[in-house]
Formats: structure tokens, sequence, C-alpha cells
């Protein structure tokens, strides 16, 4: 009885903080995942060494540098480049010769966290002749992983990883002639982000704000309640032009989703979609 308790009053705290982080920072969890935002509240209230979660409510309510430190638990960054490379072979193979057809492209990376996708969709479409005519439009809530985003530069041993990757994913050259290696550190070409506008943009609140032709949102849904994702899928068939291309991470689907129907999949394991 006294656990259900404790669980009960654990669950109005957290509905709290939420509604509180809301209200003042305009940041909206409301329609996140429960199990992920009680997941993750609960590894900073160990970071933060606060008993409960009124007390770390009250910390973030009244320090706005706080509210920044915990907004890196809530939205913890988790990327790899080229992560899943059968997922952009299939977007060389099946969606680079459809998007060649255009004139000019504007491709939205919706939650790019620290820049790992947007790097990797840059050097595809440099090696398919397409990013001096691409408009990339990187997007999170984040502002420090945007930042790191920005910066282009990613741990040397981390590279190490994504050059597999790369490799695998359809690569055409030497995944170091991308990046000069320096210290510990690998610094990414320049001129791969010339083309990309980071912006802060939440799926939650935030409304459409170009026509694209591709849009990507890996592994971000996942965190979303149905009510959101459905908000979402809303935005990016709007921001769609005729015939337009979805992909979504491994573990994502529009099935069962109310823009089922206005979607048809290209290729459905790698979960890539192209509007009806």
């Amino acid at each position: 009885m006294e656990k259900s308790f404790l669980e009960k009053s654990g669950d109005i705290e957290l509905r709290l903080l939420i509604e509180a982080i809301y209200l003042k920072y305009s940041y909206d969890f409301r329609d996140y995942s429960g199990a992920s935002v009680k997941r993750r509240v609960a590894h900073a209230l160990r970071q933060f060494d606060c008993a409960t979660i009124s007390a770390l409510q009250e910390r973030v309510l009244h320090d706005p540098a706080a509210f920044m430190q915990l907004l890196q638990f809530l939205t913890i960054p988790v990327s790899e480049m080229f992560r899943d490379p059968s997922h952009f072979l299939a977007i060389r193979r099946e969606v680079v010769p459809l998007l060649k057809t255009y004139p000019s492209i504007k491709i939205w990376i919706a939650g790019c966290s620290t820049g790992e996708e947007v790097y990797s969709m840059a050097i595809l479409l440099r090696e398919e002749g397409l990013l001096e005519r691409t408009i990339i439009y990187a997007t999170d809530i984040n502002p420090a992983s945007l930042d790191k985003a920005k910066q282009g530069i990613f741990s040397l041993e981390n590279v190490r990883a994504y050059t597999a990757n790369y490799q695998q994913a359809g690569g055409q050259r030497s995944f170091a002639d991308y990046y000069t290696a320096a210290y510990d550190y690998a610094i990414f070409d320049k001129t791969l982000r010339e083309n990309v506008t980071f912006a802060d943009h939440s799926l939650a609140t935030d409304s459409v704000f170009s026509e694209t032709q591709l849009i990507s949102c890996r592994n971000v849904l996942i965190y979303f309640n149905k009510k959101l994702q459905d908000r979402a899928f809303g935005l990016f068939h709007e921001s769609l032009c005729h015939r337009g291309f979805l992909v979504l991470g491994s573990k994502e689907t529009l099935d069962f989703s109310a823009y089922s129907k206005q979607f048809e999949p290209l290729v459905k394991q790698e979960r890539i979609y192209r509007k009806s």
C-alpha cells in the first residue's frame, strides 16, 4: 500500500514538473512517452542530488541555468553517423534518383540532435552531386545540441566506428576525406554545412516553416505518445511537396497513425515512405 502511494505521489509530482516547465519555459513534454520522461527525470534527480521531483521543480523554476541542465537529460542526444547503414544505402539507391529530377531540393532533418544525421546526409548528397542545389533545415529543441551540430566536431574514437557505417552505406570515397583529425577530435569539412540552416523547432508546439522534398525524423517519435506522433505526422504531411519522401527510424512506423493512408511505403523495411 505504501509503495503504491509513493508511486502515485511521484506521478503527480512528475506531471506538475512537466506542466511547470511548459508554463515557465514553453518547452512542451506533456505528450512525451510517460515511461521515457520518468526514466530521464529519475536519472536527473541523482545528478542534481534532489530527493524529490518537487525539489527539482523548485530548483529549475528559479534557476534558468538549472533548467538548461535538466533539458540535457530530457532530450538525451543519442546518434551516430550513417546509423543503420542499410537505411542510407536505400536512400542512395531508391530516393536519390528521384530527388535528381528536382531543380532544387529542400530537406528537413527534424530532431537533428548533435548533427550526426546532418553530416551523413550532406556527405551522401555531395557524392551524388546534389549538395550544391540542396538546402537542409536541421532542427532540434535543445540549444546545446544545435551548437554542437553547428561546430561539426566529433570524437575521433566515434568516427572510427562511423567509418564502417559509411562504407556499408555505399560510401564512394575514403571517409577521412571529409574531416581533419586534431588531437582526439575530427573536425568535419565546413563546406558540408554551407547550405545547412540550424534552427530551434519543437514538433510539440511549432508549425511548418517550408515546403520540402524530403523529411528525415529518425528515433524521435519513439519518445512521443500517439497524440504527439500524429501531430508530428501532420506537420510532415503539410510540409512535404506532392510525392515527397518521409524517412523514419527503424522502430517507428506510420501504421496505425491518423496519417497511414496519406503515405505509401517506398522501402518499408527501411521506413522510407512517399506522400500519396
